[in-house]
């Protein structure tokens, strides 16, 4: 919960606000003394300061400079009357982030709050990166939100053990990177395997998973060991397993179970030692079921299952992972190009990813190849972020408290639409 400060030497209004604004979800602090709020903000850590400008003791400008003086970080809202627009310049001029009029409306106050908070913590965040504030997870890969912190201890935790591991996730939130982990961390000495199930046709397929012996097929003039083999004491990671053609799910699924391969053309088994990693994007239960995937295959792969978040649940880790990226590709391309602007940052922020951190990295590879100055600015961001806006959906349905089954909010929800498009209900839709 955000911590205000707010600064009026009129009792009544000090009650008023503080009452909005804690409505509004904030924590507030009044006082009616500027003095007394200056040795408030120099010992205490508040998000933002509102102050009044017409106060006896000190001019609300003047207070403005000094909190610019003791705590340039914080950012300031001013109120002022109707007719002193010119005074609130002034204030903006004396480092004042935002001000409103008088008489205070509430929700424009705590609009106005709101935004100097997030933008105080975006400047938080930036001076972080500009710090080099480590932002490397588990592994090296780069990240630390709550929803990355759960993946990194799931690693930890089955790393070891021999246990097959699916990792699922949207396409380009790093599902390989996830594999490379869990293979370095597990002790392995042997090498980590990589193929993408769907990059080839069965019939290379099955002859890069198991190999191959001489004369096997057209073109086989000499023997394969196959990536089975190739990976023994290490780590084979079969990524998009669920594009796997189901001729040759029966003979993956016997070589899990047996821990021997036999290569195409070959009356021999092999026996191998590879830790098995797969990954998908792909709703595997629902193949299972539409008889795509095999379901004794399914168990056999899906002892552990890790499930990797989309970019746009994780948080500030965007801004760790545009910096990261910044980082590489200003070095690569010889660009004295150090940080990200504040207002590419919220444009970064806002923006959902739905490529993830693929799409991430080429934004900010374009970002460099056309940045101008030390910073990477919004001008810099492809035009679909720079005009996307945030999905805004608000339920109202009711001036009500109440807690709804959503079923119930779904209800109410479609009638509303067809009230609003002008729709008819000759029958009930619900009972």
């Amino acid at each position: 919960m955000e911590h205000i400060l707010f600064v009026d030497d009129d009792d009544a209004a000090c009650a008023l606000v503080s009452q909005g604004l804690e409505a509004a979800g904030f924590r507030v602090t009044t006082t009616t003394s500027p003095h007394e709020a200056l040795d408030q903000i120099a010992s205490e850590d508040f998000a933002v300061v509102v102050t009044d400008l017409g106060m006896s003791e000190m001019h609300g400008i003047e207070l403005c400079r000094r909190v610019q003086e003791i705590r340039p970080d914080l950012p300031v809202v001013v109120l002022t009357g109707q007719g002193s627009l010119e005074t609130a310049v002034a204030a903006l001029r004396a480092g004042a982030y935002d001000f409103t009029t008088k008489p205070v409306d509430l929700q424009v106050l705590a609009h106005a709050v709101s935004r100097a908070a997030n933008e105080r913590r975006l400047q938080q965040e930036l001076l972080r990166l500009r710090q080099g504030g480590s932002a490397i997870g588990h592994g090296g890969i780069v990240g630390k939100s709550p929803a990355m912190r759960k993946v990194y201890e799931l690693v930890e935790r089955v790393a070891p053990s021999d246990a097959s591991i699916l990792v699922h996730g949207e396409t380009g939130t790093g599902k390989e990177r996830i594999a490379r982990a869990l293979h370095d961390a597990s002790g392995r000495k042997g090498p980590f395997v990589a193929i993408n199930c769907a990059a080839l046709p069965a019939t290379l397929l099955e002859s890069e998973l198991f190999g191959h012996t001489r004369g096997a097929f057209t073109d086989a003039r000499s023997e394969r060991r196959g990536l089975f083999l190739e990976a023994h004491g290490g780590t084979l990671f079969l990524d998009e397993i669920g594009e796997l053609p189901l001729e040759l799910q029966p003979k993956l699924l016997r070589a899990l179970q047996e821990r021997t391969v036999r290569p195409v053309g070959s009356n021999q088994e092999t026996p191998f030692d590879a830790r098995l990693v797969t990954a998908t994007n792909r709703d595997l239960e629902t193949d299972v079921y539409d008889k795509r995937f095999r379901e004794d295959l399914y168990y056999r792969i899906h002892v552990v299952r890790i499930d990797l978040p989309p970019l746009r649940a994780r948080g500030a880790d965007v801004l760790d992972l545009a910096s990261y990226f910044l980082e590489k590709f200003a070095r690569r391309s010889g660009k004295a190009v150090a940080s990200l602007s504040p207002q590419a940052a919220e444009k970064l922020l806002a923006y959902d990813f739905p490529g993830n951190v693929r799409e991430l990295e080429n934004c900010m590879e374009r970002a460099i190849a056309l940045a101008r100055f030390n910073a990477v600015t919004a001008d810099d961001l492809p035009e679909k972020i720079q005009r996307h806006v945030p999905d805004q959906f608000v339920v109202a349905i009711d001036e009500t408290t109440e807690i709804l089954p959503v079923e119930e909010l779904e209800k109410r929800y479609i009638r509303r639409v067809i009230k609003v498009c002008g729709g008819t209900n000759r029958r009930p839709l619900f009972s």
